[in-house]
């Protein structure tokens, strides 16, 4: 899963670049500011931000449009106004640990670009320094920081140690930040969905149908407007970031028609009520998994079918769930993405000075293309032996069978009716000629 983690921690460094992206906005970047000088601001952060990026994952580096520079204005803007409050500073905690789920554990390929990531911080520091801001980050040891920041106009200073908890089990990492010993933590938004039900249902069957549908989804919560939505009680979602389509795999590729999989045993994650709930619909067996006894259930055939993104393929060995003794390919992935799966990042509010989440939230959006070299790259590798098509004449089928389950599922409470309706609108924006888009049930 060095995929899954890698795109996690870009989330959890999204939170780390705040202080940064704060001295991006110091006092010279008021929203009245030379129009070059923002540019040239926006134009070094992304400079940095590419920096730590693997081939294929750079995003866009061109001058920004006018558009952009009043989008970044607003944001710099906002910013600036948290830098200059004396709340602000007073807020700063003196201590952050943030945890990270990351079934490999500190290592990987994966975790190597995350981290680096992180390391590359203090290339910011020029950056604050030109627009006047103090800023100093070092790392202390490989998963720990100290960060210095002054702002000689504010009269202000403060220090933040910062530790990052890599967690195998994810259930442990969800059970510390409800705790409190986790200041912010990244994990599936499956997972996260008990804390906020509103962006847990992002993940809805169906619900998002390309990459197109899923970078509009996460550049509208960004936005400043969306922020009620982000939060329930102490908890703020500050990320949410693509990890990849989840496709059905088989250990039989006669399992070809829904029909075909009544009376099979499915994969359910234990969590998930809403997995259990579909897989009765369709007459199957559920059979209750984690993240760490999927592959195992699923390759030595204790489940027929399972649901997942790519990326976990070849690092949880699901072909040899499909591969007969003979050596020939028994089982496929079904080209035909269920659901978007997404990882979300999280912070307790009260921890951080206000405002922060919402900032946290713009600069990780920005960084969403980023996502999608990782995810094509990976199902790209994946040889087409093990791939399967669905006749073209059944797809219209499954999408009104999934439509019909996602609003039966909302009506039980499992999906959350405003995100349902959110993720019509896109849909209908992309293709407005769609039937559903004239009826008024979802």
């Amino acid at each position: 899963m060095k995929h899954i983690q890698s795109l996690k921690a870009v989330v959890c460094t999204s939170l780390l670049t705040l202080i940064p992206l704060l001295a991006v906005a110091a006092p010279d970047a008021a929203p009245a500011a030379d129009q070059k000088q923002i540019a040239d601001a926006v134009m070094q952060v992304k400079s940095l931000i590419n920096a730590s990026a693997p081939d294929g994952s750079k995003i866009d580096t061109a001058p920004p449009t006018p558009e952009e520079i009043k989008k970044y204005t607003d944001m710099f803007g906002r910013a600036k106004k948290l830098i200059d409050d004396p709340k602000t500073w007073n807020k700063i905690p003196t201590n952050i640990t943030l945890c990270v789920f990351s079934p490999e554990g500190a290592k990987g390929k994966g975790f190597d670009f995350a981290m680096k990531a992180v390391k590359d911080l203090p290339k910011f520091t020029q950056v604050a320094k030109n627009l006047g801001v103090d800023l100093n980050v070092k790392m202390t040891s490989p998963l720990d920081m100290h960060i210095d920041m002054a702002s000689a106009k504010a009269k202000r200073k403060a220090s933040t140690d910062v530790k990052i908890r890599v967690y195998t089990n994810e259930k442990i990492a969800s059970e510390d930040f409800k705790a409190g010993q986790c200041d912010g933590v990244a994990m599936s938004n499956l997972r996260a969905k008990e804390y906020n039900d509103f962006i847990g249902s992002l993940d809805a069957i169906g619900a998002i149908p390309s990459y197109k549908h899923l970078t509009e989804a996460i550049q509208l919560l960004s936005k400043p407007e969306a922020a009620k939505y982000m939060v329930n009680k102490d908890y703020e979602v500050v990320a949410i970031i693509p990890v990849g389509a989840a496709y059905i795999m088989v250990n039989d590729r006669k399992i070809n028609t829904l029909a075909k999989a009544a009376g099979k045993k499915i994969a359910v994650l234990d969590f998930d009520k809403t997995q259990a709930k579909m897989v009765q619909k369709i007459g199957a067996q559920p059979v209750s998994v984690d993240f760490t006894t999927l592959s195992g259930k699923f390759n030595n055939g204790q489940v027929d079918i399972m649901a997942g993104p790519a990326l976990i393929f070849k690092p949880l060995e699901l072909y040899k769930g499909m591969t007969a003794p003979d050596g020939t390919v028994k089982g496929a992935i079904v080209r035909f993405p269920l659901i978007q799966i997404t990882g979300v990042m999280m912070m307790h509010r009260g921890k951080f000075p206000d405002g922060v989440g919402q900032l946290v939230r713009e600069f990780s959006a920005m960084q969403t293309p980023m996502a999608y070299p990782f995810i094509t790259e990976t199902e790209q590798a994946i040889e087409p032996k093990y791939w399967m098509d669905v006749p073209a004449a059944d797809k219209a089928g499954y999408i009104k069978l999934m439509r019909e389950s996602r609003i039966s599922l909302t009506k039980e409470g499992l999906y959350d009716k405003n995100m349902m309706s959110f993720l019509k609108k896109i849909r209908c924006q992309f293709d407005p000629s769609n039937y559903e888009c004239s009826m008024t049930d979802e």
